[in-house]
């Protein structure tokens, strides 16, 4: 199965989405996700052969589909080809038109003239149905109707019913020229205000992707071996080419510092508002800004396999899926058309009977398709998505799927694993001993380190890196037991362990140690080294606690280490000596009760965290846990835990918030037209700035304080 991804240009509300996967689906595509905000679409195609046909498919309902190499499908050419341009050429021929409606108060006796009327409309009315009727046109024939659909409806019968009135000369009451003019006029207007302020909630997810492509200063050697330093676009950077970065200038990609010393603002992708320290060694993030020093840095990813990269494609992936409350929008939207067709129907109807004339009925029919708007259902939740996403994105937050914004607000108790999540993870060895004559001190480091090297757990990083050997052991066996420690064979078949007081059987009643050395089941000395409380932990627990969330700590430490951080910190519930198993059982006992969120970031830790209603870890979590949870905190952003919370809560409120915009805009406009309170200009206008009133409130989330 292919996976196809494209950008569609031309959707602009839910309804088209809506079109362009029910279409892809008919196909037989599967997968099928489209997002109505970018434009980004993306499915499984089944065997080869068939993107062309898709393609014309795609362009024949009204889009245009930009395939992943840039290149654009051939698709029907259109008279302009965006909406700013055609609201400016029709208001050209609009405002004449309109100046006919001042005629009590400014006689412009030309303008009375019906065929001038219908030339200054007919210009407007050709545009107008180029964009929305060809769009009805396959939209109905894709069995779902949009927005579009009641527009051309409504302008068309307006324009046909002043067209008869000239040809027959029937005289004013026939000419609604400047309606036909106005609705199309308008709804130009309001799709270009629609489309400017949905840009506005994708502004967080453009800023990291304009850190994306840059000019990087490449190193490279003559034949004399003299180095050389010519500019290269960062797209064409490889695995391996060595870059060099000076103060000031982005990182063109991500790398290892082979020279120099720096000071890097990586808040772009991390959220960090200070400058981090980096030296011979340590890594760089594409997209970050070095501020202070020279660097020689070797490129380790391609720029299309970067942090950055796969940060803006998780949160870009997220943006296109749907909550559920979304889907409920979704499915309202599709039925909404049919619908306003009938009521606009029903309402020309009873005022025929009650007028007894075409004209009012006829006027009163054509505001109610225009003033509709199922747009604003469509866009009620994705605007304030994408928005969410974008600034959480922004503070070092990583969303995998939408889903979890939705279900952040009924989380109702947090648990934490305490080592490398409340605890630094930074440890150092306080002390050590050795208590079998078999060995001696340099034996014993040299032996854990060759165990734990195999490891990447905070403890077991500790002591590699203060006991580092150049000739340790090398196993014909070597295993991580998850949540006891480290097993190894050497090629006597002696058999090494190193681990949690759980190895030692009865060989001795102090249990107190970080780490045990067994050689052959003999217990051979321990070490303990001391781990430090993360600075913000206190302020964070402080803050779930006074928002009435229950906090536990759940570890497979010995319960006197788990109880001390527990009391140092305010936390609820304490629960230690777990197993990877009982943890997963214990969070999935815990969301029985109550959803539960869990924080980790260990081998450990994966089988709970997929088990928790939301799995959460740090960003230099092991790749495991990072694969198994629903939110990343980048760089150790505990910090980031109620921001993470809050966004998930005012979200989900915002989108409640839109939702209930869009529904009373449209149960009070719809029957106000119907009764002639307002007229089909009025309505195509207020149709328009519905749409804006939904993205500013979903623009707010972007600065409102959330935690």
């Amino acid at each position: 199965m292919e996976k196809v991804q494209w950008i569609v240009e031309g959707m602009t509300c839910s309804n088209c989405a809506l079109t362009v996967n029910n279409y892809l689906q008919k196909q037989g595509m599967e997968q099928v996700k489209v997002n109505p905000l970018n434009g980004e679409v993306s499915f499984q195609l089944a065997g080869t052969g068939r993107t062309d046909q898709l393609i014309t498919g795609i362009g024949s309902l009204g889009y245009q589909v930009v395939q992943q190499d840039g290149s654009r499908a051939v698709t029907p050419k259109r008279i302009f080809s965006n909406h700013k341009q055609r609201f400016a050429f029709c208001l050209v021929f609009t405002l004449p038109l309109m100046m006919h409606m001042l005629d009590r108060w400014i006689h412009i006796h030309w303008l009375m003239n019906p065929y001038v009327q219908l030339a200054l409309c007919l210009p407007v009315f050709i545009v107008g149905m180029d964009f929305f009727g060809r769009s009805a046109i396959q939209s109905i024939r894709n069995g779902l109707s949009n927005m579009n659909v009641l527009v051309s409806i409504g302008a068309i019968a307006s324009f046909a019913y002043s067209f008869t009135g000239t040809l027959l000369q029937l005289g004013d009451a026939y000419l609604f020229y400047e309606t036909t003019a106005s609705i199309i006029t308008l709804v130009f207007l309001g799709n270009y205000l629609e489309d400017t302020a949905i840009r506005t909630t994708q502004s967080s997810i453009r800023k990291l992707s304009s850190s994306q492509k840059v000019m990087a200063n490449m190193i490279a050697f003559d034949g004399d071996h003299q180095e050389l330093v010519f500019p290269i676009e960062n797209t064409a950077l490889k695995h391996g080419d060595l870059v060099l970065i000076k103060s000031g200038e982005q990182v063109p990609a991500d790398g290892k510092i082979l020279w120099g010393d720096a000071s890097i603002d990586e808040s772009i992708v991390t959220g960090e508002s200070l400058p981090v320290e980096k030296h011979a060694k340590d890594t760089v993030i594409g997209g970050s800004i070095l501020t202070d020093g020279t660097l020689r840095v070797m490129v380790t990813a391609e720029a299309k396999d970067s942090v950055l990269s796969k940060i803006i494609d998780l949160v870009k992936q997220a943006q296109g899926e749907k909550m559920e409350i979304r889907k409920l929008a979704d499915r309202i939207s599709a039925i909404f058309v049919p619908l306003v067709l009938a009521i606009s129907l029903l309402t020309f109807i009873v005022n025929f009977f009650i007028f007894g004339t075409l004209a009012e009925p006829l006027l009163r029919s054509i505001a109610v398709l225009v003033i509709a708007c199922p747009c604003a259902m469509g866009l009620a939740t994705p605007a304030a998505i994408a928005v969410g996403l974008g600034r959480a994105a922004r503070s070092g937050i990583l969303f995998r799927h939408a889903q979890s914004l939705e279900l952040f607000k009924d989380i109702k108790q947090v648990v934490f694993d305490k080592t490398g999540t409340l605890t630094t993870g930074n440890f150092s060895i306080s002390k050590f001993k050795i208590v079998s004559s078999d060995v001696d001190e340099a034996e014993f480091q040299r032996i854990l380190f060759s165990l734990e090297k195999y490891s990447n757990h905070p403890i077991a990083k500790t002591i590699t890196n203060k006991w580092r050997v150049k000739n340790e052991i090398r196993w014909n066996k070597v295993e991580e037991e998850k949540g006891i420690g480290m097993r190894a064979v050497d090629r006597q078949g002696n058999i090494f362990r190193a681990g949690s007081y759980k190895i030692i059987d009865d060989q001795t009643t102090d249990q107190l140690h970080n780490v045990y050395l067994l050689i052959n089941n003999k217990l051979i000395g321990w070490v303990d080294l001391s781990d430090e409380i993360r600075p913000e932990a206190k302020s964070v627990i402080g803050y779930l606690n006074k928002s009435g969330i229950k906090t536990i700590l759940l570890s497979g430490d010995k319960l006197d280490r788990c109880n001390t951080v527990g009391a140092a910190l305010g936390i609820d519930e304490v629960i230690g000596e777990k197993t990877p198993k009982e943890k997963a059982e214990i969070i999935e006992s815990l969301n029985q009760v109550q959803p539960t969120a869990m924080i980790g970031d260990g081998i450990n830790d994966a089988p709970a965290l997929a088990k928790a209603t939301i799995g959460i870890s740090m960003g230099d979590a092991s790749q495991i846990a990072i694969e198994t949870v629903d939110v990343i905190l980048m760089n150790k952003g505990l910090k980031n835990l109620p921001l993470a919370l809050g966004l998930g809560k005012h979200t989900f409120l915002t989108i409640k918030q839109n939702l209930f915009w869009a529904f009373i805009y449209n149960i009070i406009a719809i029957p106000v037209a119907a009764v002639g309170l307002l007229t089909p200009t009025f309505g195509a206008l207020v149709m328009g700035l519905s749409d804006i009133v939904l993205a500013a409130n979903s623009v707010r989330l972007s600065f409102k304080k959330v935690a």
